[in-house]
């Protein structure tokens, strides 16, 4: 079992197993509301159990889809979030709120286009220009 949490402690979301995917996204969406020049996410499958409050912003993805955002109303940090239609399939939590250096690196970098040019990826990652469908 893995417990991500955000920066205040109120809202957690406890994962078990290994991480159906990880990846970085660097599409301008991401890049804002990260703050950062990129989101790094790791994907679970069920079960997953959430503690605390958490408020939604549910935003439209390029290819239509519309993804859940959760995120902390006391400190404000985004914890995790879940594809519209597709909750029972997996979850999405940022790797930051692991709070855990040794967390694996990512697989997959999407929106390649869009990443900053002084940004590196590891060996290995498989990156793609857009989101593949």
């Amino acid at each position: 079992m893995r417990t991500a949490s955000c920066s205040c402690g109120q809202l957690r979301i406890e994962v078990d197993g290994e991480p159906l995917g990880i990846g970085v996204c660097h599409c301008l969406a991401c890049q804002r509301r990260t703050g950062s020049v990129f989101a790094a996410l790791a994907s679970f499958a069920p079960p997953y159990r959430v503690h605390g409050q958490a408020t939604e912003y549910v935003r439209a993805g390029d290819h239509g889809s519309r993804f859940r955002f959760c995120f902390c109303p006391v400190c404000g940090t985004t914890v995790f979030h879940t594809e519209e239609g597709c909750e029972a399939r997996s979850v999405s939590v940022a790797i930051g709120a692991f709070a855990d250096p040794a967390f694996p690196p990512p697989r997959a970098s999407v929106y390649d286009r869009r990443r900053h040019p002084w940004v590196s990826l590891p060996p290995g990652v498989d990156a793609f220009d857009e989101d593949p469908p």
